[in-house]
């Protein structure tokens, strides 16, 4: 199922057709400056971090923030828990949530607005699993982490009152590479799964990736680089476990919905990895919003879309989880 976000009057920009809206972000992202930055690294997740303040818009209230390590091992998993408004009932459903920002950013805080909305919108306790990043911890750290974590939570779901029998996973960009992994391992104890825009494919050569290679908000010269970050040795860079995009065997993969923007360098991909899965029989949802760009999610002070997004997840979890 394909949907669009209607606008009516556009800009050009290079070759590419904006919002008014669009562009003023563009312009605004121009104008972050990143202070004391140590290097390129550093300053990409101070940056990241500015983008999605600035553009997340006012944070909505919810009923509490718990945060707690869980022990793996030689290292500790941070977690945080968003118990959303109104929650009544002793056991919630829940949403386990993996960040995006190319397996080398994002955090509690460059998500926080956006995992707010989604605990009161979809009425269940959002669990934020803040996994290691690379290039200090490449693959397959980040996604060790993001499967302990799910495998622990759903384990201990009584004693953290949620229902182990309404969980479900979402990811955006890198996590959303993330959970279609882990979707593979422990689908079937996973009633959804929700992909905003999936960095699905390593290789950068689709013709999404052609048009939108300089951007708007992310590049080509920074996915190249942040991939090999991540992938540091040529048997990694053909994983499957990695690259969603290389996946066979979907036969545990829940019922997803697969969310794309049209202005994304990583549109196509995510269109090919949700027709992989399609194929395979998997319940497929797609939803196309026009003229969005990637990380259109972090940009609810300017972008209507982003509260629309965030309703068609909530009605797509609530739809699974009856």
């Amino acid at each position: 199922m394909l949907i669009s976000c209607k606008t009516t009057k556009t800009i050009t920009m290079q070759t590419v057709k904006f919002t008014p809206e669009i562009s003023k972000i563009v312009d605004e992202l121009r104008k972050i400056h990143v202070f004391d930055g140590k290097d390129i690294l550093d300053m990409s997740r101070k940056g990241y971090e500015t983008m999605a303040i600035q553009l997340g818009g006012k944070k909505e209230t919810i009923r509490v923030i718990e945060e707690f390590d869980i022990p793996n091992d030689a290292h500790a998993i941070p977690i945080r828990i968003y118990r959303p408004n109104g929650m009544q009932i002793q056991k919630s459903s829940a949403i386990i949530f993996l960040h995006g920002g190319w397996f080398v950013s994002g955090s509690f805080e460059t998500h926080d607005a956006m995992v707010r909305q989604l605990a009161n919108a979809t009425g269940a306790a959002i669990i934020f699993i803040d996994y290691r990043l690379a290039p200090e911890y490449p693959f397959p750290a980040g996604l060790d982490d993001a499967h302990f974590a799910s495998e622990w939570i759903i384990k201990n779901a009584d004693d953290l009152h949620l229902d182990k029998d309404k969980i479900g996973i979402v990811g955006d960009s890198a996590g959303g590479a993330l959970a279609a992994s882990i979707s593979t391992q422990l689908g079937q104890q996973f009633r959804f799964q929700v992909l905003i825009y999936p960095a699905a494919d390593n290789s950068l050569d689709t013709q999404s990736w052609k048009v939108y290679k300089d951007g708007p908000i992310i590049n080509r010269e920074e996915g190249v680089r942040a991939w090999n970050w991540y992938l540091n040795t040529p048997e990694k860079k053909t994983n499957p476990l990695a690259i969603p995009i290389r996946i066979k065997d979907f036969k545990t993969t829940p019922p997803t919905l697969v969310l794309l923007a049209e202005h994304d360098p990583l549109r196509d991909e995510g269109l090919v990895l949700a027709e992989n899965m399609k194929a395979y029989g998997v319940p497929i949802k797609t939803l196309f919003y026009k003229e969005m760009t990637h990380g259109f999610m972090h940009m609810g002070a300017l972008l209507k879309e982003t509260k629309e997004a965030i309703v068609d997840i909530a009605e797509f979890t609530k739809e699974h989880t009856q």
